[in-house]
């Protein structure tokens, strides 16, 4: 069973990432073998090498789609779609991404992938339909800020303030 997230906002570290995603790998490496590996760009960039890394999987590609800015989510834009796995409709593809939050995202990369695994460290309720294997369930109402989206800066001391 994932594990909950609480809160308005969570701050994911570099080291939370690397653990859960290892909990991720525990999930699928027997579910294979796997062909490969397509990373939806950009979120998905990080978790995949992790995988690729950790199952030692060497054909590693990219899903380039574009939904969201910062805070909103707008209209799919499709940038690079992977060659092979298209070929095969995604079958013995692993799908990986950061996160599925409204499945808009997902849901376009599985009408490109159809026979594709998806998994995602986070998953939110409204897109689990779109998800097999993930680690953490999160609120819908959560955003979750990733390590390469923040910066670590200085904070004044409370007793200064």
């Amino acid at each position: 069973m994932a594990e909950p997230v609480s809160g308005n906002e969570h701050i994911v570290t570099w080291n939370e990432v690397h653990r859960d995603t290892k909990a991720l790998v525990n999930r699928l490496i027997d579910a294979g073998p796997w062909r490969g590996i397509v990373a939806i760009s950009r979120g998905g960039l990080v978790p995949a090498t992790i995988l690729a890394r950790e199952m030692e999987i060497r054909y590693v590609d990219t899903l380039c789609i574009a939904s969201y800015d910062e805070k909103d989510q707008s209209e799919i834009t499709l940038i690079k779609s992977p060659d092979e796995a298209v070929a095969d409709a995604g079958k013995g593809w692993l799908l990986v991404d950061d996160l599925v939050d409204t499945g808009t995202t997902m849901r376009a990369a599985k009408e490109l992938l159809p026979e594709s695994h998806v998994a995602t460290v986070y998953a939110k309720p409204d897109g689990m339909p779109y998800v097999d294997t993930f680690v953490h369930e999160v609120a819908q109402a959560v955003w979750i800020f990733f390590p390469w989206d923040t910066d670590l800066t200085y904070t004044t001391p409370m007793a200064r303030t």
